[in-house]
């Protein structure tokens, strides 16, 4: 599945991967291929992204908002660091 990382001034991460966990405000989220349409908001934690390619990539955020839909993610954050 596709997934694109944003925040207000950049394009954090952008690529394919089979797996994506979040701390969703609810819980936490784990999204993997032909997910359910989902919006969520997202507290503050760690986001962790396994790649095509079984690479793991995490990112810390300060909270945002996550959108599934037809195996596209995208996350828009408002702050990040990897």
């Amino acid at each position: 599945m596709d997934l694109i990382i944003l925040t207000p001034g950049q394009t954090v991460f952008k690529g394919q991967v089979t797996a994506v966990n979040t701390p969703g405000t609810s819980g936490k989220l784990e999204i993997l291929e032909n997910h359910a349409p989902v919006v969520a908001s997202l507290k503050e934690g760690t986001i962790t992204v396994t790649t095509a390619s079984n690479e793991v990539v995490e990112f810390e955020t300060t909270g945002g908002f996550l959108e599934v839909l037809s195996n596209h993610v995208s996350i828009l954050l408002e702050t990040v660091k990897q």
